[in-house]
């Protein structure tokens, strides 16, 4: 993930002085959500001593070191329910989704990337003061783990760390807050597009040969031919940990080629961009999804700035 370092950091002249600074980031390496995996995977994924830790700890008292519980994936035999979905990753130990080890470690160096231009800066403890630093998450749990490793990284004493997560009924970072007039601009700028349906269209020939690999049907009901976002995360996470691309269970010579893989990618991201960017609507969209984060944000620097917060990063 691109992110500031000690090497790019170009320090300003001495007319200016840092006070404050606020780090918005996306998630680091993980697997991929559990629907955008393939009915049935060609290849393994072990997370084995690296899941997800859950649990809960009290303020004092017998509960105050209450174990922490780490989560392990498993199927049963015995349960009747295991074969009415696809295996995917057969015999997976992973979350899908979760932070992997390499995740980890990229959020790890990230914060240690962090620390090296900030602290003298803005004068950090090794230790997180949430008088003057806070960390929010979301309710989708990567983003707890992609913190725990950039608080390690930025505050290498700290352990046992609270951070901020607001309602999923309200949390502007991942919105959820029922908005007809955004649901409405986004079926304008997607699948009620010509420019849309016409680059779905172009790409057709690209998703017969990638639904001769994955076993998707052509006219499926789970949104995989109304975007290129299910098979982009779907190679994206396994390239991001060195492993190969798919090919058919039963024909191997029937494979993804990185060709096919760089296509998929480069659709990808002309959809995000067309979606929040370039479609005429995109500004109207994105200010109706995402306008409240905006206005947290504006909050955040004009409190500094009249000298309500003390708040650093």
């Amino acid at each position: 993930m691109p992110h500031v370092r000690t090497r790019e950091y170009k320090t300003p002249s001495q007319d200016f002085t840092l006070e404050y600074v606020e780090v918005i980031q996306r998630h680091h390496k993980r697997t991929p959500y559990s629907t955008n995996t393939f009915f049935r995977e060609d290849i393994s994924w072990s997370c084995v001593g690296q899941g997800p830790l859950n649990g809960l700890k009290a303020a004092s008292g017998p509960g105050a070191d209450a174990a922490e519980i780490q989560w392990q994936a498993f199927t049963n035999a015995d349960n009747p329910f295991t074969a009415t979905v696809g295996p995917g990753f057969v015999g997976s130990t992973c979350q899908f989704p979760q932070i992997t080890e390499e995740g980890l470690e990229d959020s790890i160096t990230h914060g240690i990337d962090l620390r090296a231009v900030y602290a003298s800066r803005l004068g950090l403890n090794e230790s997180l003061d949430t008088s003057t630093s806070r960390i929010r998450v979301t309710n989708n749990q990567i983003t707890s783990q992609v913190a725990s490793g950039l608080i390690k990284g930025l505050f290498p004493a700290s352990s046992d760390i609270e951070v901020l997560v607001q309602s999923t009924s309200f949390d502007s970072l991942e919105p959820t807050i029922s908005c007809p007039d955004a649901n409405q601009l986004q079926t304008a700028i997607t699948t009620g597009s010509q420019t849309w349906n016409g680059h779905l269209t172009a790409a057709a020939g690209l998703y017969a040969e990638l639904d001769a690999v994955s076993g998707i049907a052509t006219h499926d009901t789970g949104g995989w031919h109304v975007s290129f976002d299910h098979y982009y995360d779907n190679m994206s996470a396994k390239q991001c940990h060195g492993k190969t691309l798919p090919c058919d269970v039963n024909s191997t010579s029937t494979c993804v080629t990185q060709d096919m893989a760089d296509t998929v990618y480069r659709l990808g991201n002309w959809e995000y961009s067309w979606q929040y960017r370039d479609a005429p609507q995109s500004a109207q969209f994105s200010a109706l999804k995402y306008g409240a984060f905006v206005l947290e944000l504006q909050g955040h620097l004009q409190d500094k700035i009249s000298g309500q917060s003390q708040v650093w990063s």
